[in-house]
């Protein structure tokens, strides 16, 4: 490995995992594309779909420890939320990310899209009072948020991406749980679905360890300071970033799947 290719790979992890902690998303909603196609730009070796799944996978678990670290305190984690969320999700990205193994480039890339557009489409959904509900009267269908959440595991578990960028838009518009809550337990729930994604992606030889080493150690790093960036900012605008930020994957994913 030379220097120009540790500095991208950690630059990619480090701008993921800020706005992973900020947003409460695992983060491989930027860091897939940006692994998949930045590498390339500066002459470096190209990652195939499923080394970036894999690279992906074991990040987003450092990712969320750090930006959980950060949110410990101020009632902003849900415990109940968490897992029932969080069972679910872990059981759904095991099996997803075992049955990966057998799936083309193409096939990770359309799951990808997929979720991708989803999450966008409900985050552009208006979002009203949300915020107006005290930390400790929020209530919500347990059921329905473990069915949910064994769903997205299931895709998430394919792509290596702990399904963060998806749980956030379900908890907002479907559960309508308060923004700063949502992106609290977001990262401890992506924290649980990344171990089930990790295990099946390192035991199916799809982890290419150097590159995730990198990452680990920029998201150590990122995590809990993108964490302590988001509580101080104002939730409607939080709420707009990870919109856009969700678009712009989305339509950039199938840029690449329909050329």
């Amino acid at each position: 490995m030379d220097i120009t290719f540790i500095i991208t790979i950690f630059l990619i992890g480090f701008i993921g995992s800020y706005i992973s902690g900020m947003l409460g998303i695992g983060g491989s909603i930027i860091k897939y594309p940006m692994l998949l196609y930045i590498p390339p730009l500066f002459g470096l070796a190209a990652f195939s779909a499923h080394e970036v799944s894999g690279i992906s996978a074991v990040q987003v678990l450092f990712a969320s420890i750090g930006g959980v670290w950060a949110y410990r305190k101020g009632g902003y984690l849900n415990k109940t939320l968490i897992i029932y969320m969080g069972v679910s999700v872990l059981i759904g990205s095991v099996i997803g990310s075992f049955g990966s193994q057998s799936m083309s480039e193409d096939g990770i890339n359309i799951v990808y899209g997929l979720l991708a557009l989803i999450a966008a489409v409900m985050m552009f959904i208006p979002k009203k009072g949300i915020d107006d509900v005290p930390l400790d009267q929020v209530t919500f269908n347990k059921w329905l948020a473990a069915i949910l959440a064994l769903i997205v595991g299931l895709g998430s578990g394919i792509v290596g991406a702990a399904g963060g960028f998806l749980l956030v838009p379900i908890m907002l518009v479907v559960l309508k749980i308060p923004t700063r809550v949502t992106i609290a337990s977001s990262l401890a729930i992506t924290f649980i679905s990344s171990i089930g994604a990790t295990v099946g992606k390192i035991s199916t030889g799809q982890v290419d360890f150097y590159p995730a080493l990198i990452m680990v150690i920029a998201s150590l790093i990122a995590s809990p300071l993108g964490a302590m960036a988001g509580k101080k900012m104002n939730t409607k605008i939080l709420q707009v970033i990870l919109a856009l930020l969700i678009l712009a994957t989305a339509m950039k994913i199938w840029m690449g799947i329909l050329s």
